[in-house]
C-alpha cells in the first residue's frame, strides 16, 4: 500500500516518467506530421494552455487590481494623446 500512496504523491513524476517511456517505444506519434501535429499542438495549444494556468494561479485581489488598473491607464494614456490635437 505504500507505493501506491507515494504514486499518488509523486502523480507528475509518474506522469513524466510514463510519457518518456512511451516517447522511447513509439516515438513515430512525436513526429512531424504524425498523429500529434508538434507543429500546432507545440506552438499554439501548449503555449495557450501554460498562460492560462499561470492566470489561473493568480491571486484574486491581484487581478482585481489589475483589472482596475488597466481602463485607469488607458483613459489617461487616451486623455493625454489627445492633447497634441
Amino acid at each position: 500500500m505504500r507505493l501506491l500512496e507515494r504514486m499518488r504523491k509523486e502523480w507528475f513524476m509518474v506522469g513524466i516518467v510514463l510519457a518518456i517511456a512511451g516517447a522511447k517505444l513509439e516515438p513515430s506519434v512525436g513526429v512531424n506530421g504524425g498523429p500529434l501535429k508538434p507543429e500546432i499542438t507545440v506552438s499554439y495549444i501548449a503555449v495557450a494552455t501554460i498562460f492560462f494556468n499561470s492566470g489561473l494561479s493568480l491571486k484574486t485581489e491581484f487581478a482585481d487590481s489589475r483589472l482596475h488598473a488597466s481602463p485607469c491607464v488607458f483613459c489617461s494614456d487616451f486623455n493625454q494623446g489627445s492633447w497634441w490635437e
